[in-house]
């Protein structure tokens, strides 16, 4: 697939900590996260990977393509009583021009919560 290139899309570090929580389990804690402007839509945060406690993800079947972004892959979060399905989203080979997203996670922000913090 060919990326289209008719949509203005822009990626910037998020400025302060940045944690993900989910059901009382803080699933991300990092300095490190970007911004994802893509036209009109919500801005997306994308957590680096590193920061992510990659064992209450499991990646799933499935794989939606975006003309922009490229092909995503998608996990669920799970703890012990509970499942949220196609909860986080990777690009894994993003295209060249959102090539920053590569190696970082984005997530549903209406299943998880996002806390600012200004200090580290």
């Amino acid at each position: 697939m060919q990326p289209k290139t008719d949509r203005v899309i822009r990626i910037l570090p998020h400025p302060a900590r940045l944690r993900v929580c989910w059901r009382g389990h803080v699933i991300a804690d990092t300095t490190g996260a970007l911004i994802l402007h893509e036209g009109s839509y919500p801005a997306v945060h994308y957590i680096p990977r590193a920061d992510i406690d990659m064992t209450m993800l499991k990646k799933t079947a499935t794989v939606t393509s975006c003309p922009f972004k490229g092909e995503a892959v998608y996990f669920s979060l799970h703890s012990d009583d509970a499942t949220a399905p196609d909860v986080a989203w990777s690009y894994e080979k993003p295209f060249p021009n959102v090539g920053q997203i590569s190696g970082h996670l984005a997530f549903d922000a209406k299943v998880v919560e996002f806390i600012e913090n200004n200090t580290p």
